[in-house]
């Protein structure tokens, strides 16, 4: 059987089959493709402007490696005019963090990148070691997530800069559609499918260039690439919730290589449902962009699953507008918050009043408005930001070194 051709350029070997589309092609074909998705997402998602200094979240590992040597070479290539700085926590793991952060060290020299490092220790005055030993490997998740969204910011506005990337994938995006959906959070789960989160009021803004990437082709493009990475676990990761997502998706994948990209479009349809949310999927409206190097392949260059049959999104906040709009479906429409009717004096009670569920809710005064923190001054909707609350209860248990 005569070995298959590239689906692109039709000449070399086809040695890569992407997980995305299960497209044949050569290496060349499949760097320059993944390269121009991305700068695809950057270009119709509007995510810089010329002349903007960026810091990209490096944490050694696979996603933050690829994520700063694509933007270097579309930066170059495509003329962004950016100044991209390297910027890392040191979330003080010992057997972990301090290896990765050599990682990062070395693509720093490798991609003429200023390195910055910020630590847990001299913004919290704790590790996540101590923070582990203090209350166990369970919910530390929580702390090192809330610790380092925050870190990531301060350390950005400690250099001046009013933006950083991360490197966070279609992989990372789906797993956290399914974890907010297991939950109930609308709300959540409208924040995390956005491309951006903040927006002129907030200090920093940060935004996901990799968020259509799959993460088997970032391996294969820093396979191919020969980039030096990091691949160890953190070693108190196994027992967060995402994992048991992470699995689940993963046995879709096996049957629909679609599914990742279908549950992110999902999410971002979801997230259309939340009152005064933005928009939060590809600004490319399901258009296919107009490229020779992808015209052969099926997916098309965008990558963000919006072709192909498959729709730009939106349908399921449309049929909501509608139903809503329409008259005469008003008397098909029960208001379950209305309280159930008393039974009548000398009934007997039938019926008991149910507690209708409002923590999820979305808040009627719609999008919270964001201040800052009373104890620590970080940006937050609420007096006391989550790092300090989480904070108070750590110090409560802070064993008192005797003297």
């Amino acid at each position: 059987m005569a070995p298959s051709l590239c689906a692109i350029c039709k000449i070399e070997r086809a040695y890569i089959k992407r997980p995305k589309n299960h497209a044949k092609l050569c290496r060349e074909c499949f760097i320059r493709v993944f390269e121009d998705e991305i700068h695809h997402t950057i270009t119709s998602s509007k995510l810089f402007y010329p002349g903007e200094k960026v810091a990209i979240g490096a944490s050694g590992g696979k996603d933050s490696t690829v994520l700063a040597s694509v933007l270097k070479t579309l930066n170059e290539r495509h003329g962004y005019g950016l100044d991209l700085v390297l910027l890392s926590i040191d979330e003080g793991i010992t057997g972990y963090r301090d290896d990765s952060l050599q990682t990062v060290k070395n693509n720093a020299v490798q991609y003429g990148m200023p390195l910055t490092i910020v630590g847990y220790k001299e913004l919290y005055d704790w590790t996540m070691d101590e923070v582990v030993q203090t209350i166990g490997k369970k919910g530390n998740c929580t702390y090192c997530g809330v610790f380092r969204r925050q870190a990531l910011d301060r350390g950005a506005k400690m250099l001046g800069i009013k933006h950083v990337v991360t490197g966070h994938n279609a992989d990372d995006v789906a797993e956290t559609v399914m974890m907010n959906l297991l939950r109930a959070d609308l709300s959540r789960l409208s924040r995390s499918t956005s491309i951006v989160t903040g927006d002129n009021r907030s200090e920093v803004k940060r935004s996901k260039p990799l968020k259509y990437a799959y993460e088997k082709e970032i391996v294969l493009y820093a396979f191919h690439k020969k980039l030096e990475y990091f691949s160890t676990e953190c070693i108190y990761s196994p027992e967060a919730f995402r994992g048991s997502a992470r699995g689940l998706i993963k046995q879709l994948e096996k049957v629909r290589p679609s599914a990742i990209l279908d549950i992110v479009r999902s999410g971002e349809d979801m997230a259309r449902l939340v009152p005064g949310e933005s928009p939060s999927s590809c600004g490319c409206k399901g258009q296919k962009a107009q490229a020779p190097v992808a015209a052969a392949v099926e997916e098309g260059i965008g990558g963000c699953g919006s072709t192909n049959g498959r729709t730009p999104g939106g349908e399921m906040a449309a049929l909501d507008k509608q139903i809503r709009e329409n008259e005469e479906y008003a008397e098909l429409e029960v208001d379950v918050t209305k309280k159930i009717p008393k039974p009548k004096q000398g009934e007997k009670e039938t019926q008991r009043e149910l507690p209708i569920r409002t923590a999820s809710a979305p808040s009627k005064g719609g999008r919270q408005v964001l201040g800052q923190c009373k104890r620590c001054g970080y940006m937050s909707s609420q007096e006391i930001c989550q790092a300090c609350t989480l904070l108070e209860g750590l110090n409560k248990n802070r064993p008192q070194i005797q003297i």
